[in-house]
């Protein structure tokens, strides 16, 4: 047992620990947990019967290979006892049951956690039991009382704040830690750190609980037993989702079903765990039958949330008093690390995209809300009535245009303000060139076309390129010339008819570098794509389209734009379909993933082995949950091999090649809590650093399945 407020250093493998021991394939080895919930049958006063079902529930959870099962409030004795709580019968069958649940979980590596009553010094508590391998690793007495409608706890318990000693002994067990500063923290990996506390001490303002993230605890449980009515399961889950985001943790909460007593109140056997504020996992409520739910909690992801956000760790300092009380109980027990353990928990394709519709609606719609508001406030605070923007074809311009559209309509200027330049160059095909053309009149703006070829060939000629004597020589320099050539003229317009140069360019290409450095594609006076990634780009196209909200000349036109595969059109040469040849993903990969890529790595600093297991877990199966329809109705999915080759490609550029682009993008809003790579808003890093530490992680994936 220690005390106090620490820190400790991880202690989990990590690296080429985890390929060298053929475990890259165990959600054990990736910072992740599995808990369970269970909700037995009880009957009321009759302990032996209620240990007995706990520890089948218990058995049945270690069979899922989880670390941790939660109980019910008083599930030993049934809460719904009343003043037969003070008879002693009772109290010592409930020691007996104590004792019973010890023997028989004692070769199990789970640490389970049971409800009790226990008659310490003349007051009887109603208390939580941490038991783990023949041990009790301490008791946690409730600590808030309700008396109040059905509640009159006090009538029978004794508050925590009335315990005189912080040791007991019981069923056998010497100094067991009594109280209700209690935490408990896995010694192999330190990440995992519990507190319990009981029913009403999560319905209060401050919850024990609280105090307890501050201490360093990452799973929370709450025995309750919570009777049934009306609208409270919605509350219950508000709750639990709430604190779990207040505290960064996870939390696990088990409500009394099925046996307690029907005299005066109804149960519902209902269990949750939620991890920062999302639900991975809940009971079905009134089942006449016990359950055991279970989830995997990702541990390092409440880590890196809570060094991230220095308000949890200024409110820690704050309460250094209250925290300084808590006392930290190490267990040791062998994880299950060995073998393959892929995730039950379900992860998006699409993270910056939600799969069920109505919420990516939702979600489109605000994405577009958002970056119309930043236009038009832009547009305003210049007192400049006019945009030009360059338009291609392609989604990204598609959709910049699109937010230009509604910007106009909001600030009841007429579209004719919008001056859209497509500027065919060597490489445009007819495809996108038509596709440029009819969008631009049924948006009815103010339209332009610019052969930007000749000005190339001068610029070509005047810095002595090849092609300029006929040669066929596409190099960098080729591609740039006529990226740079759009957007001078974009510029030069834009002094010309006194407007402001609307940027195309998004999140995914500021990520990849994917841009044309200063006179390019990477500048432009605001930018509305520059923290949307080209996933959520192509969903809120096909949504506005759908919607038919801009008219069904648009809508067609905008499927059309979605069917075309994603092209700078730089170098020379189409398709027999007619598709430009020259394919962005062919080159790079795809945008699919490396959206994923990022959306891990910028969002929550995860290290390359993590992403890859995540990334294996949500695309190795065609067939594994739904997904939204994004890129020319594509089905794909990816093996290890293929995973590790595109996150090789995504982290050397990320980290190594393109920071400097990032660090000076022109202004455009934050969209998203995916994040943005503005170094004004939410990302800061040197130009100049290397790839090597994620480059080296990167080698501890595997090459096979």
């Amino acid at each position: 047992m220690g005390g106090g407020y620490r820190a400790d250093c991880r202690a989990a493998p990590k690296g080429n620990d985890v390929t060298r021991n053929g475990n890259f394939f165990n959600l054990y080895n990736h910072d992740f947990v599995r808990i369970a919930v269970g909700v037995p049958s009880v009957r009321v006063a009759d302990p032996a019967y209620n240990a007995e079902h706990t520890v089948a529930l218990i058995r049945e959870a270690a069979e899922r290979k989880a670390v941790l099962a939660l109980f019910p409030e008083l599930g030993l004795s049934a809460y719904s006892c009343d003043d037969l709580f003070q008879q002693r019968a009772l109290l010592d069958a409930c020691l007996d049951a104590i004792a019973g649940v010890v023997e028989a979980t004692a070769k199990l590596s789970i640490v389970s956690v049971v409800g009790a009553p226990l008659q310490i010094d003349h007051h009887l508590y109603n208390c939580a039991i941490v038991i783990h391998r023949g041990r009790i690793l301490g008791v946690v007495p409730k600590t808030n009382l309700p008396n109040y409608r059905e509640f009159y706890e006090p009538r029978q318990f004794a508050s925590a704040d009335a315990a005189t000693r912080d040791e007991i002994d019981l069923a056998g067990i010497a100094a067991v830690p009594f109280g209700n500063n209690l935490i408990f923290q896995h010694e192999e990996q330190p990440l995992l750190t519990i507190h319990a506390e009981i029913c009403e001490d999560l319905w209060v303002p401050i919850s024990p609980s609280s105090y307890a993230a501050l201490a360093g605890a990452t799973v929370l449980l709450n025995l309750s037993a919570s009777n049934i009515t009306i609208g409270k399961a919605d509350y219950r889950r508000s709750l639990v989702t709430s604190q779990s985001a207040r505290c960064i943790a996870a939390y696990a909460y088990s409500a009394a079903g099925v046996g307690e007593s029907t005299t005066d109140l109804a149960w519902d056997g209902h269990a949750l765990i939620a991890e920062n504020g999302n639900i991975l996992a809940e009971s079905e409520r009134f089942k006449d039958r016990p359950q055991v739910v279970s989830a995997e909690i990702d541990l390092e992801r409440l880590s890196q949330e809570r060094m991230r956000q220095n308000t949890f760790g200024d409110t820690a300092q704050r309460e250094l008093e209250r925290v300084r009380r808590f006392r930290r109980i190490s267990f040791s027990t062998e994880l299950p690390r060995r073998g393959k353990m892929l995730l039950q928990r379900h992860y998006e394709r699409f993270p910056y995209v939600p799969s069920d519709p109505a919420t990516r609606d939702e979600r489109c719609a605000e994405v577009f809300d958002i970056q119309v508001q930043g236009l038009a406030t832009r547009l305003r605070s210049t007192g400049l009535e006019r945009v030009v923007i360059g338009i291609s074809g392609g989604i990204d311009s598609t959709h910049a245009l699109l937010v230009c559209a509604r910007a106009m309509d909001r600030l009841g200027s007429p579209r004719k303000n919008i001056l859209a330049v497509t500027m065919p160059g060597f490489a445009t095909s007819a495809r996108t060139l038509e596709q440029a053309r009819r969008l631009m009149k049924s948006l009815g703006c103010s339209t332009d076309e610019i052969d930007i070829r000749p000005s190339c060939m001068q610029m070509l000629k005047d810095i002595g390129h090849p092609y300029a004597e006929g040669k066929e020589v596409y190099d960098v320099t080729f591609e740039n010339v006529q990226a740079g050539e759009r957007t001078s003229h974009l510029f030069r317009l834009a002094n010309l008819r006194g407007g402001l140069v609307v940027g195309t360019g998004d999140l995914s290409e500021l990520a990849l570098g994917w841009c044309t450095y200063g006179v390019g594609d990477h500048m432009s006076h605001y930018s509305v794509n520059a923290s949307v990634p080209k996933t959520l780009i192509q969903h809120v196209i096909r949504w506005l389209a759908q919607t038919e909200s801009l008219g069904r000349e648009t809508s067609a036109t905008l499927l059309e734009i979605l069917a075309t595969p994603i092209s700078p059109e730089l170098i020379p040469g189409t398709s027999e379909d007619g598709h430009p040849s020259h394919d962005t993903e062919a080159t790079l990969g795809p945008y699919e993933l490396h959206d994923f890529f990022l959306y891990y790595t910028l969002r929550f600093g995860y290290p390359p082995p993590k992403v890859a297991f995540l990334a294996y877990n949500a695309w190795r199966d065609k067939d594994a949950g739904e997904w939204p329809d994004i890129s020319r109705d594509r089905r794909n999915q990816y093996d290890i091999a293929t995973i590790k080759g595109h996150l090789h490609t995504f982290l050397y550029r990320f980290f190594q090649l393109s920071q400097f682009k990032r660090s000076c993008i022109p202004n455009a809003p934050k969209v998203g809590s995916g994040g943005s790579l503005s170094p004004r808003g939410d990302y800061r890093a040197p130009s100049d650093s290397e790839a090597t530490a994620w480059l080296e992680q990167l080698k501890s994936i595997p090459d096979k399945d």
